[in-house]
């Protein structure tokens, strides 16, 4: 069993709230089931078990299929995703992976075709919190069955 090593919430209060924030805004306009795809994809590639649990559920909430779920970690050959869809799963793996520390010009070419220039920069700061959040709960250690809500903040 993996022991959580702190309780981020109570640590950094002022962070959190600032991330929350943050993740609202960066989801504003955009696709609910997108925004799960693309938070599901970025905890997939950073092993976040804890942002997993939590994303295929908003996802099931938010209407997305169990079928589209289980294939999201092989997308490409899916053939379940649209066009729009899977630029913004491509876009998302070139920026959590930054394989060779950048975005490649196809990636971000093929995002734009789909997003106006606002919604692609909240998809953006979109693939860019879930990030922060995966490395936050990986650092510390947090996993499915584990508290870190907003409501556990200290008042």
């Amino acid at each position: 069993m993996v022991k959580q090593r702190m309780n981020f919430p109570k640590a950094a209060p002022a962070v959190v709230r600032a991330m929350l924030t943050q993740d609202a805004a960066a989801k504003k306009n955009l696709d609910p089931i997108l925004v799960e795809l693309v938070e599901i994809r970025s905890s997939q590639l950073n092993h976040c078990a804890y942002c997993l649990s939590m994303h295929t559920r908003n996802a099931r909430k938010a209407g997305e299929t169990e079928e589209r779920i289980y294939q999201l970690n092989a997308w490409e050959e899916a053939g379940l995703f649209t066009e729009k869809e899977q630029a913004a799963l491509a876009l998302t793996e070139a920026v959590t992976v930054l394989t060779d520390g950048f975005v490649p010009d196809g990636v971000y070419e093929r995002a734009a075709k789909y997003f106006d220039e606002p919604e692609l920069a909240q998809l953006i700061a979109l693939i860019s919190t879930i990030n922060a959040w995966n490395r936050i709960a990986v650092t510390t250690r947090q996993t499915p069955d584990m508290e870190f809500a907003a409501d556990m903040l200290p008042t």
